[in-house]
């Protein structure tokens, strides 16, 4: 009894001087500190959160020469004419179908191809296939767009291979599916480089135990490897799931043409063409912002519903 009631004060005053001590240094040298980290802050407020500002552009008639403040106020007019707009609800469906397909379907090959290559056992044939894997990540969406335009024509290599004259570039029902595909080639190899690094902390013993007693591959993963990522699997999921809506603007854009719109047109591609081609500054921005305040939404119910499920961990 009382050595520990000695031994807690103890900790307490190692604890305490222990922070004097870094207080202390801080203190004396707090130059360096400044000289290292007022860059970074400097750039972040500029950059980030200064512009954070242009949000009021939305709640008033922006006008380039009188500029943000001296521009009348017209409140939430411009969120009202977009939810009453009756392409509201095609461009929400539409970026809502292509973020949770892309979601499901793209969300698990990562930590597939991450368990694959776990069980590659010689080291030189595993840095050539993840080479392989991580090489479209360094392709530029534009050239991506250009590469899947050429395969899909009339007279590209599918058409070739299947012997038929589709233009699937044209069909609505097909947006979709190449654009999910595409995005899954150029990025799962590169989205399993941390669950590759997280598997590589699993217990080697636990492994070889679970082995001599006969467990299958299944097993071996169940038991041995998928605790190694689970935390960082519901990690990502969460800030996937929350992203749901920041789907990218620039592939979606690339990949549109004038028969696909009915599917291809989502709230990002409105957003442009309507503050940048049409000049509509405050309508586009108050779409942007609506699109921002759901996405922060999901974020935060996606967290509460994994951390439920999950022991109570989450973000």
């Amino acid at each position: 009894m009382s050595s520990n009631s000695v031994a807690v004060p103890e900790k307490g005053r190692k604890k305490k001087a222990g922070l004097h001590n870094t207080l202390l240094y801080l203190k004396q040298h707090w130059q360096l500190y400044v000289i290292f980290l007022l860059p970074a802050l400097a750039l972040t407020i500029i950059f980030k959160y200064f512009p954070m500002g242009g949000i009021l552009i939305a709640f008033k008639n922006y006008n380039p020469f009188k500029g943000i403040l001296a521009s009348d106020w017209v409140g939430f007019k411009h969120f009202q004419r977009f939810l009453s707009s009756p392409d509201f609800m095609t461009y929400l469906i539409n970026t809502l179908k292509l973020s949770i397909y892309g979601l499901l379907w793209g969300f698990p090959i990562p930590i597939i191809l991450a368990f694959l290559l776990n069980r590659i056992e010689s080291k030189g044939i595993k840095k050539k296939v993840q080479l392989v894997l991580y090489m479209p990540n360094f392709v530029s969406v534009i050239v991506l767009c250009g590469i899947v335009r050429i395969f899909l024509s009339v007279t590209g290599p599918i058409n070739m291979l299947l012997g038929t004259q589709i233009n699937f570039m044209t069909m609505p029902s097909a947006f979709r599916t190449i654009y999910i595909a595409s995005g899954i080639w150029q990025g799962a190899g590169w989205g399993s480089i941390m669950y590759t690094a997280a598997l590589s902390n699993a217990s080697q013993d636990l492994k070889e135990a679970a082995v001599i007693d006969g467990a299958n591959i299944f097993q071996q993963i169940k038991a041995v490897e998928w605790p190694a990522i689970k935390d960082m699997v519901v990690i990502q999921f969460i800030l996937q799931a929350g992203n749901i809506m920041s789907i990218g603007f620039e592939k979606a854009y690339a990949l549109q043409t004038d028969l696909n719109m009915k599917t291809s047109e989502i709230i990002a591609t409105y957003v442009y063409k309507k503050g940048l081609l049409d000049g509509d500054y405050s309508f586009s921005t108050a779409v942007g912002l609506f699109n921002t305040i759901v996405n922060v939404i999901l974020i935060l119910a996606v967290n509460k519903i994994v951390a439920k499920m999950n022991d109570g961990k989450g973000l």
